[in-house]
């Protein structure tokens, strides 16, 4: 097996394809380590934002036509045209593009970050795409959204952490946050922990450093016995700095 070290800024891009043609969502960066300081093991995630300082539209479509477009345009040669979302985890080299890895649905956690940000219908969106006739461009607002992932205590070595007791979610989207369940249930009425990933925390702002501090602010409301998060998402972002 021969392998390429990479190195660079890794970037989420998703797009809408009808099998032909594609537009772009908001791209998102997101971070896998456990830790501050891109430390310690990977995770699935454990925050994103967007949108991605220097990566403007004219940017976004030149990826589209190097990465996106191609593997359409080759998926519909071969008779299997493929219409859905089309997640394109990227790393951006000193000698170009680089792509790590293609998924046909929305990324977790860049999805809650780039969903809220959409302003207009998406619906009928999806629906020209599942019509196979793409039609209209997502809209995307100025505002700024950040997510911060609450992880169980033993995450990500085990998912063992299960039925134990959540505070504070309702206290934290009273913020105007949005806190999405990832591995939580109900016992007896009461929320609790069902492993691995626990919430997202989700908030806009009209920059990143405004949705930053907002994000924090609500994940400073929930408590639950072996929280952990990172405490550096979109930190260097927040400055106006793809991180390093």
């Amino acid at each position: 097996m021969i392998e390429e070290l990479l190195e660079g800024e890794e970037v989420s891009l998703l797009a809408l394809t009808d099998g032909r043609d594609a537009v772009p969502l908001a791209p998102a960066q997101d971070f896998k380590r456990i830790d501050d300081g891109d430390k310690g093991p990977n995770t699935g995630g454990m925050g994103s934002y967007s949108p991605v300082p220097g990566l403007g539209q004219s940017e976004v479509e030149d990826l589209l036509d190097l990465v996106h477009r191609p593997a359409l345009g080759e998926l519909a040669k071969r008779g299997t045209p493929f219409a859905g979302v089309l997640y394109a985890g990227l790393m951006l080299t000193a000698d170009g593009p680089r792509v790590l890895e293609f998924n046909c649905r929305f990324g977790d956690p860049e999805a809650q970050s780039i969903l809220p940000r959409i302003e207009g219908d998406l619906l009928d969106l999806l629906e020209s795409v599942a019509a196979g006739r793409l039609e209209g461009e997502v809209e995307v607002g100025d505002s700024a959204a950040v997510t911060v992932v609450l992880a169980a205590g033993d995450y990500p070595e085990r998912s063992d952490d299960r039925g134990t007791p959540i505070d504070g979610v309702e206290d934290a989207e009273e913020t105007g946050a949005l806190v999405f369940h990832a591995g939580t249930a109900q016992q007896g009425g009461r929320l609790v922990t069902n492993g691995g990933r626990i919430l997202n925390v989700t908030a806009l702002g009209d920059d990143l450093p405004a949705a930053r501090a907002a994000a924090y602010e609500a994940v400073g409301r929930i408590e639950f016995e072996g929280m952990r998060f990172r405490r550096d998402i979109a930190l260097t972002a927040a400055e106006g700095h793809v991180r390093s």
